[in-house]
């Protein structure tokens, strides 16, 4: 375990404005997403009474078009060339209809039947998650070009984590607050979520807007000169870089098994630890979610800290080790008697799953650099949409399963109190499937090839590759940086004498 002796350039350092305003993107994929899946069961199945497999088919459908429409977006986003950039104009327009479409989501009329209720959600599902990508796969790939810097990159993700985490212990309260009368009115937890809707949609279009206003994408010049490539020759130069594939395949093994058991805490805890009180257990969730938020937040300081002295491969075998050791505390941490024992796993898998999501794209960026290398391209796009196109084809046959699992435990959406065979059938699935995958994420990522040392490696060969810029004033190295931005070093406004390399 080496002390870390790189020091970040000033041309690969992010102004903290920017690195602000990238983080408020992060509310869309870490906390608005995600409550998606965990509302789904709560909102649909349990409170309008759609059964778990529909639910579940609900889930798994927009992750399968998900598989179409990533990568056709990163490759629109890669080969876009407007004065704005390749990638903001889709943030902004993407925000507005992610804030759109999450709320008529929530909006299924009460007076319809099972079957129409079930179409009307799949519907806006769908639209929901179509929007969400037209958002987040040009942040995602605006995030892998705005530093070339190895360890910048896994600070500004942790950016995105941390503010993305703060809005995080907003979200677990959407299910507590849909059950209050401020928002259900008369109504249920399902008219209540319809209002609540209104306000995770205005806190989406604010930060949106600003993440598009305030960052800048660091290749847009050179970019410009880059020749357009069928989307077919795009995906295929993507999947032939091994580095990649066994980094999806790492991310991949994770992210199976706890989907494989979606929402199966949601569960334990209402019928399990509360014997199907609902309003009760909805504030336990509520301050477990607001735990995990706070988790994630902090967890973002030590990440950085860990990772650039031990390197984000044995930071990533750290996050997966905390996450399984969560999983098994579960055995003892689910106990009616004292129900807030759950705050343990709870943290414990916060902080891992902060860490290694984190490092995951990152690690991206990386393999983004190796690809130039290779081929002579940027196309950070294609890569981030290939890598969820995965992620979400994983997580629709999980979805489906989920539901598929909820089923095989002899779960009746219709009664309050379920029998123990099923309770206890739960939780040997909810903790024992992510055990058992994240074992195999952890021999794979042992196996990992991009150290620190290639990346720098790679790193310095394409920087030897291109003309040298340098500032009139200062002679600063201004290579990589965007031309209309100021020098780093003295602050001169953006003039550059470009000289050949040595």
């Amino acid at each position: 375990m080496a002390a870390r002796s790189h020091i970040t350039a000033a041309r690969d350092r992010i102004p903290w404005i920017q690195m602000l305003a990238y983080g408020l993107g992060g509310f869309v994929p870490i906390a608005l997403f995600n409550s998606v899946g965990q509302l789904s069961g709560l909102i649909v199945n349990v409170g309008l009474g759609v059964s778990a497999i529909l639910v579940g088919v609900a889930q798994m459908v927009p992750r399968l078009w998900d598989a179409i429409t990533d990568p056709i977006m990163g490759h629109i986003s890669d080969n876009t060339r407007t004065p704005f950039g390749r990638r903001r104009p889709y943030i902004l327009v993407g925000g507005f209809l992610v804030a759109a479409t999450f709320v008529a989501m929530w909006s299924v009329p009460r007076e319809w039947g099972v079957m129409p209720q079930f179409w009307y959600f799949l519907a806006m599902s769908l639209l929901f998650y179509t929007a969400v990508t037209v958002f987040e796969i040009p942040h995602g790939a605006l995030g892998m070009e705005m530093t070339g810097d190895y360890h910048e990159r896994t600070r500004l993700f942790s950016a995105k984590s941390f503010v993305g985490n703060v809005g995080a212990m907003i979200t677990p309260w959407f299910y507590a607050m849909a059950n209050m009368p401020l928002f259900r009115g008369g109504g249920d937890e399902v008219d209540g979520m319809r209002h609540v809707g209104y306000l995770a949609a205005g806190i989406v279009v604010v930060f949106a807007v600003m993440c598009a206003l305030l960052c800048e994408e660091r290749y847009v010049e050179r970019v410009a000169k880059q020749d357009r490539i069928p989307l077919w020759a795009q995906l295929k130069m993507t999947m032939r870089n091994r580095t990649f594939l066994m980094l999806v395949a790492i991310v991949f093994a994770t992210v199976l098994g706890f989907n494989l058991v979606n929402n199966f805490a949601n569960y334990i805890t209402i019928f399990y630890l509360f014997g199907g009180d609902k309003q009760t257990a909805s504030k336990l969730m509520g301050w477990l979610g607001t735990t995990w938020g706070v988790t994630a937040v902090i967890a973002v300081f030590p990440l950085n800290w860990v990772s650039a002295r031990i390197g984000k491969t044995r930071t990533l075998l750290l996050a997966v080790g905390m996450m399984l050791g969560a999983q098994a505390s579960k055995v003892l941490c689910y106990n009616p008697d004292f129900p807030k024992l759950l705050f343990i796993p709870t943290a414990m898998l916060s902080a891992g799953m902060l860490m290694f999501f984190t490092l995951a794209s990152s690690m991206i960026a990386d393999v983004c650099d190796e690809d130039e290398l290779n081929t002579g391209r940027r196309s950070e796009g294609s890569y981030y949409a290939v890598f969820w196109w995965f992620m979400k084809m994983g997580m629709a046959g999980a979805y489906f399963v989920a539901g598929v699992l909820i089923s095989a435990t002899g779960f009746q959406e219709k009664v309050d109190v379920q029998t123990p065979q099923t309770l206890l059938i739960m939780r040997v699935f909810e903790i024992g499937i992510p055990i058992a995958l994240g074992l195999v994420s952890l021999v794979l990522i042992r196996r990992y090839p991009l150290s620190e040392k290639r990346a720098y490696e790679i790193k310095n060969a394409l920087e030897g590759r291109r003309p040298e810029q340098k500032c009139e004033d200062c002679d600063y190295d201004l290579r990589g940086l965007d031309p209309a931005a100021a020098c780093p070093e003295c602050g001169r406004a953006s003039q550059q004498v470009e000289s050949p390399t040595t």
